[in-house]
């Protein structure tokens, strides 16, 4: 009899122990990159940049597949796509339309600089946003001109002309709702572009590039150097020197992903209440209760309550400088903030979390 009764309870042990790891299976869930889109400027009947026989367009390709290549030995499962493989001409918006339809989680457009200074060399990456610096709007000018090639570029880009300054109004009216996250991973570029071989470090900087215009995830847009630079050129043009740059922005893909991976449990009961109960949509300054929150985008101006960006959520807002950092939620610890990110990122898929404090 004893002898059954310990069977008995080892058999019901068993059982609930089976319950409790396949509840808590069922309950983690990993948040991952897991799609990214590498863009190789120019191509085809567009060469970029050139100095004599040498061409951007065929630089750009050759550093956007080493880098492809060197994301899929490392992380198989990762989704890479090249918005082209080849040396053909792809249009700017099509280079967005790409990376959008695919659900990427991170885009890297790859270009090199020129100047009429020939002394002018370096690297530097790019951010959706606004800068007057006039040099970064040559530059960015330079970039945009290429829509001149396209068919019927002005219908494609509402009236947009590359050439004259004040269609770059538009771009004020607009927000870049991955900044803070597009700039994170362009300062791990510039960081790891220290080592070399082109170590002169220009910095992060904004800029209204078309190309990082429509993208709905974290974007960035890497100069390499100057092909107009003697010491440059000759790195750019070299295969070694190419792998390097390549392993260079994949040791700050690897460091990005490292920060954007969480894993995260969801009890089996929990529900957004506890993000989605405040509403109507209320914006507000006034301190939160807890110490975190999930960031869902950034604006260069104040959004009215109604905006369809915010999805009808409601939202509070810091701001930092002249942007206004828009959050939902508010959390005692950052792991009940880790259990909600998956919830948010439903409607908002590059939400992260930030101290509110």
């Amino acid at each position: 009899m004893k002898r059954i009764i310990t069977s008995l309870f080892l058999a019901a042990l068993v059982a609930t122990l089976s319950a409790h790891m396949s509840l808590s299976a069922q309950n983690k869930q990993l948040v991952e990159l897991k799609t990214v889109v590498i863009d190789a400027g120019h191509g085809g009947h567009d060469p970029g940049a050139t100095n004599g026989k040498i061409y951007e367009k065929n630089i750009t390709l050759s550093v956007a597949k080493r880098l492809g290549e060197l994301i899929k030995k490392n992380y198989p499962s990762i989704n890479v796509i090249y918005t082209r493989s080849d040396d053909r001409f792809v249009e700017l918006y099509k280079r967005a339309d790409i990376a959008n339809k695919n659900n990427a989680d991170l885009f890297i457009s790859i270009h090199v600089n020129s100047a009429g200074d020939r002394s002018a060399r370096g690297h530097e990456t790019f951010v959706m946003g606004q800068d007057k610096n006039s040099e970064n709007f040559e530059i960015c000018r330079t970039e945009n001109s290429v829509i001149v090639l396209e068919d019927d570029y002005s219908s494609n880009y509402q009236g947009f002309d590359p050439g004259n300054p004040e269609s770059y109004i538009i771009f004020s009216l607009l927000q870049n709702s991955h900044l803070e996250q597009s700039t994170d991973f362009a300062t791990l570029v510039q960081q790891y572009a220290d080592a070399g071989p082109i170590s002169n470090n220009r910095g992060v900087k904004q800029a209204n590039f078309i190309v990082l215009w429509k993208c709905t995830m974290p974007a960035v847009l890497i100069e390499l150097g100057f092909i107009s630079n003697a010491n440059d050129i000759r790195t750019l043009t070299d295969k070694a020197g190419q792998q390097r740059i390549a392993e260079n922005i994949f040791k700050a893909f690897k460091a990005y992903k490292k920060s954007y991976d969480t894993e995260v449990i969801i009890p089996a009961s929990s529900a957004p209440d506890n993000i989605t109960a405040d509403k109507p949509n209320i914006q507000t300054t006034a301190p939160a209760d807890g110490k975190f929150g999930i960031q869902i985008l950034a604006a260069k101006k104040l959004l009215p309550k109604d905006a369809p960006e915010l999805k009808g959520w409601n939202c509070r807002y810091i701001k930092s400088g002249r942007t206004y950092k828009y959050y939902v939620g508010s959390y005692s610890t950052k792991d009940e903030a880790r259990e909600a990110l998956p919830r948010v990122r439903n409607s908002f898929p590059g939400a992260f979390i930030i101290n509110i404090e």
